[in-house]
């Protein structure tokens, strides 16, 4: 019969079987027989094909085909399911008498696939009462369900089952009851599990391997993959992407290395080439993750078609390592090629406009995302509140803070850290307080947040009664930061016995952190003696740990000690330690510009010069005297006073007064500290200009305005972790980075 026939289903049939409003129009030849139709219904178990599987259900109807046909009745049911339908599957199988184990498997698999777990655990209990005997296609459906219900009795009761029918040796029940284990948390059944498996697939392996990646232990997965080489079973798109991840976790570049290779020797591998877009960004993520970013850049730039996560894990690449310019450069051509930047791809640029106080390119971003709709998102909030607190707007953090609808705990760390770094650290106990306020259980970051704020605005007693209430009331056990923060907190207030005892009496043992936090306040109240025990503690745990020669140098050279200085300077000297070069931001007009100690190299450098005479000579009207010991070199006072003027930042501030209006507020980022000099220089141009200065200096802000700082003078000089530009300095002028404008 060639005949061909077109119809429609009508209203008048949709409550035959299934409530069907309406279906188009479909050609086939009449009459059709049942396995004709049964192997039609086999062909269209997917959901891209629900529009053909309803047609042929409306023809079924219509020619009363499907009247008292268990068969088609059947393969329509797990057609439904198999493609998602589960409330048609439903209705179906809810009229069919006699059900096999076929239909039985077919319901299961469909709601275990489509989250429906529970309804998916029901039918199979419902399947044991009808005494319908479950076969190796049952259990794996059943296992994921009882894993993904976290049902752990019930799973262990399938299990007994699945080991008394004899199904443990088939693998794909094998892999299932592995699978469950692992997500009960039960990582030696789990393992023990996967061992005795007498026959495993490479599911069973990237199973094994991607939950020791995602639980953290990347060294176990290294461990999986060179048993699954060892027994020469060739890994995915899958596999690749479990061990890349182990590979940056632990920043591992050599294993990644060999990693890249791997996927190279195997690129002909079919199951590797589908994945080849996602294995390309996981390979940069990898490098970028093991600071080896121009491997990462090299992958990046060979990239044909480059999709948001290429992009982002460059950015955030470059992000991370602290590299703020490439990061917006990359961030300027991906709009420049039309790429929509997302949340992950905002917060990373945010991130960088930190690291160099870039205000204005942050608050553009900002609108970016009010027009994207991204300023519900926590991350993104928190972010931004991060980035205006770091670019020195605390009042935009604040109010940005205030704005988000949802606040974690992050958000209030980063808010109150925002608080503690620019002196306001009565505010922040408030803050902190109105947390607890809020039934918001406070962590180990949150304490250190508010024990910093404390150091920094000489908040002794409340800062011990903190510490103290983290342990005693809250639980949590304080770590190294923790007692770092408090001896800080002490020897900035000058108790530095105290200080010493607590380090003594801590029951961790002591970290290099707390040694160093004890050394910059001996600096700040010149206690040689002290300073001399706490930098042996220091160079015992890490003889490379520049900052503590520097700080230790500094000490001596205040006191005037020129030969101990001489003995530590050689010592970094035979050590070939090298300290960072001092330098400065300063951002004009969307463009960023960067000074270093005695810099040249500026275009403007005539003028800069000229402006900071100019200034020197008006200060010294007003009364300014230089503090020459804020120049730790046995040299001339003239040299000294010559040496104090060329600092970075009062570059920085002169090119920022020739370039800016009267009464524009002018911002520096500094990447050290700020020596006592340039404090006191400061303070006195923001009355003498009759401007707002906002400095940034490695730990904290600074406001400058009529003559005042908000720091009070209490963090001059002692500065943990810090040292100055003139200790150990280079010879020479220092070149200018290349200027970067973004967009």
């Amino acid at each position: 019969m060639n005949q061909i026939i077109i119809f429609t289903l009508k209203k008048r049939y949709t409550k035959t079987l299934l409530p069907i409003s309406h279906y188009t129009t479909l050609s086939l030849p009449l009459p059709l027989q049942s396995l004709q139709c049964g192997t039609l219904l086999q062909a269209l178990t997917n959901s891209k094909f629900i529009t053909q599987t309803q047609q042929l259900h409306a023809y079924l109807i219509i020619s009363a085909t499907l009247l008292h046909n268990t068969y088609l009745s059947t393969k329509l049911a797990s057609c439904y399911a198999s493609c998602g339908f589960m409330h048609q599957a439903q209705l179906i199988f809810d009229q069919i008498l006699l059900k096999n184990s076929f239909l039985w498997n077919s319901m299961i698999r469909g709601y275990a696939s489509n989250g429906s777990s529970l309804k998916s655990v029901f039918l199979y209990r419902q399947m044991l009462r009808f005494g319908q005997k479950p076969d190796k296609f049952t259990y794996p459906f059943v296992l994921k369900a009882c894993g993904d219900l976290l049902g752990f009795e019930m799973g262990r009761k399938v299990h007994a089952l699945v080991l008394v029918g004899g199904f443990e040796l088939d693998v794909y029940v094998g892999n299932s009851l592995v699978s469950m284990y692992l997500k009960f948390g039960e990582m030696e059944i789990a393992r023990y599990l996967f061992d005795k498996m007498p026959v495993r697939d490479l599911t069973s392996w990237n199973t094994l391997m991607s939950w020791y990646v995602k639980n953290g232990q990347p060294g176990e997965a290294f461990m999986v993959f060179d048993d699954m080489r060892r027994y020469g079973v060739v890994g995915d798109g899958t596999t690749m992407l479990a061990i890349l991840r182990a590979c940056g976790d632990l920043m591992d570049l050599k294993m990644g290395k060999e990693v890249h290779g791997y996927v190279v020797r195997n690129s002909g591998n079919g199951k590797m080439c589908n994945n080849s877009e996602f294995l390309m960004n996981s390979l940069i993520d990898m490098y970028c993750n093991c600071d080896f970013i121009s491997g990462a850049r090299k992958l990046f730039e060979g990239l044909k078609v480059k999709d948001s996560v290429s992009w982002n894990s460059l950015i955030s690449g470059y992000e991370k390592r602290g590299d703020a310019f490439e990061a917006i450069e990359l961030f300027s051509q991906m709009f420049r090629g039309a790429k929509v930047a997302d949340e992950v791809t905002v917060i990373s640029v945010l991130g960088a406009c930190n690291q160099i106080s870039a205000l204005l390119l942050g608050s553009s971003v900002h609108s970016y995302i009010v027009r994207k709709g991204f300023g519900g998102n926590t991350a993104v909030g928190t972010a931004l509140v991060s980035m205006y607190s770091n670019c020195g707007s605390l009042v935009c953090a604040h109010r940005t803070f205030n704005e988000m609808p949802e606040k974690s705990l992050a958000s209030w760390t980063v808010m109150l850290t925002g608080f503690g770094i620019h002196g306001k650290g009565r505010e922040a106990m408030s803050m902190f307080y109105e947390m607890l306020g809020k039934d918001i259980t406070p962590d180990q970051g949150i304490f250190i947040s508010v024990l910093s704020a404390c150091s920094h605005s000489g908040l002794v007693d409340e800062g011990k009664e903190i510490f103290d209430k983290m342990i005693r009331k809250y639980n949590v056990e304080a770590g190294p930061t923790h007692y770092s923060c408090l001896v800080d907190l002490l020897g900035r207030a000058g108790r530095l016995d105290e200080a010493y005892a607590i380090i003594n009496n801590m029951k961790l043992k002591p970290n290099e952190d707390v040694w160093i936090a004890l050394l910059s306040a001996c600096r700040l109240h010149r206690n040689v003696k002290l300073a001399e025990i706490s930098s042996q503690k220091l160079f015992e745990m890490n003889p490379n740990r520049v900052s503590g020669y520097v700080c230790l140098s500094n000490i001596y050279a205040a006191e005037r000690q020129w030969k101990d200085v001489e003995k530590v300077r050689a010592l970094v000297k035979n050590q070939r330690l090298r300290k960072p070069p001092s330098y400065s931001f300063v951002e004009l007009n969307k463009t960023v510009h960067q000074f270093f100690v005695g810099d040249k190299s500026h275009h403007q450098s005539d003028d800069i010069y000229a402006k900071l005479e100019d200034l020197n000579e008006k200060l010294k009207k007003d009364g300014y005297k230089p503090d020459t010991s804020s120049v730790l070199h046995d040299v001339e006072e003239e040299i000294k006073e010559k040496m104090l003027w060329d600092h970075s930042e009062r570059l920085a501030l002169a090119f920022a007064l020739l370039n800016t209006s009267p009464g524009t507020t002018i911002r520096i980022t500094k990447n050290l500290r700020v020596c006592g000099d340039c404090h006191t220089v400061m303070k006195m141009i923001s009355k003498l200009v009759s401007r707002e200065i906002i400095m940034r200096d490695i730990l904290r802000f600074h406001h400058f305005k009529d003559g005042l700082c908000s720091c009070g003078g209490y963090c001059i000089e002692i500065y943990t972790l810090q040292y100055t530009e003139d200790d150990f300095s280079l010879k020479g002028e220092a070149s200018l980075l290349d200027t970067m404008r973004y967009h």
